[in-house]
């Protein structure tokens, strides 16, 4: 029974669902309050990690700001507000709560600050090919993290070899190369931002380059033949079923 009583204090002050929002270093960002009805003697609240009050929405009174948030909050209608210039300092769970005979959490937000991606830059290391095929080895690299991938060619249809995981990116930065219409793309990103660098095949591989107007002409070529070659029997079978008239009608008579 102790337990059960134990138990049943812990799920009472289980924290609300909060909703996940990423922010680039240096933005802002709008936390809404969502407070359907505030009694006149209730204050509403705004917590930083379930420690600091850093907006105060006191009865009869102005808002306050603490110190650590002065000058960086915007107030919005309905008790939401806007925080300003955020820093990775910033990065926590904000919730609002409404205070008055006991207190309410409404809403909550973990808030993640992150720092822009760096520039990314692809090379190409080793370019080997023939008539009919092109190997290029590339690497994409960005300020702390690196990823090496092969391609191969055979008849104008490219496939990859490695390079889908990207190696020492932190979790939360994906680093990687992939193929796409005749371009090899390096893409470095996170949740806020994103930079890429692209490498056409056909500038390493000329060869490749220079056989597709071969088979376009080709190709067309054989479309004409074809064409015509219908075109022939067509008329050689109309001239074969007049001709196959005339001599009934001749017969006839």
């Amino acid at each position: 029974a102790l337990f059960n009583s134990v138990l049943v204090v812990f799920l009472n002050f289980k924290p609300s669902a909060v909703t996940p929002v990423f922010v680039q270093k240096g933005e802002d960002v709008v936390l809404n309050a969502t407070i359907a009805d505030v009694r006149e003697e209730d204050s509403v609240i705004w917590k930083f990690n379930e420690t600091l009050n850093f907006v105060r929405f006191l009865p009869g009174k102005e808002p306050k700001v603490s110190d650590d948030y002065s000058g960086r909050v915007e107030f919005l209608e309905k008790y939401s507000v806007k925080l300003k210039n955020l820093q990775e300092a910033d990065s926590g769970v904000y919730t609002v709560v409404v205070s008055g005979d006991t207190d309410k959490q409404i809403t909550g937000y973990k808030i993640t600050v992150q720092d822009p991606v760096s520039p990314v830059k692809l090379s190409v290391d080793s370019v080997s090919s023939s008539s009919d095929w092109c190997n290029l080895t590339v690497s994409c690299r960005a300020q702390d993290s690196h990823i090496n991938s092969t391609f191969r060619c055979l008849n104008h249809t490219c496939s990859q070899e490695g390079g889908e995981r990207s190696q020492g990116t932190p979790s939360a930065v994906d680093l990687h190369v992939y193929l796409s219409t005749g371009s090899i793309i390096c893409n470095h990103s996170n949740q806020v931002s994103w930079t890429k660098d692209i490498k056409i095949i056909k500038h390493f591989c000329p060869r490749l380059a220079e056989s597709e107007p071969t088979i376009i002409v080709t190709a067309l070529v054989l479309g004409v033949i074809g064409i015509v070659f219908i075109c022939i029997l067509i008329v050689a079978a109309v001239r074969y079923f007049r001709k196959r008239e005339k001599s009934k009608y001749k017969c006839a008579f």
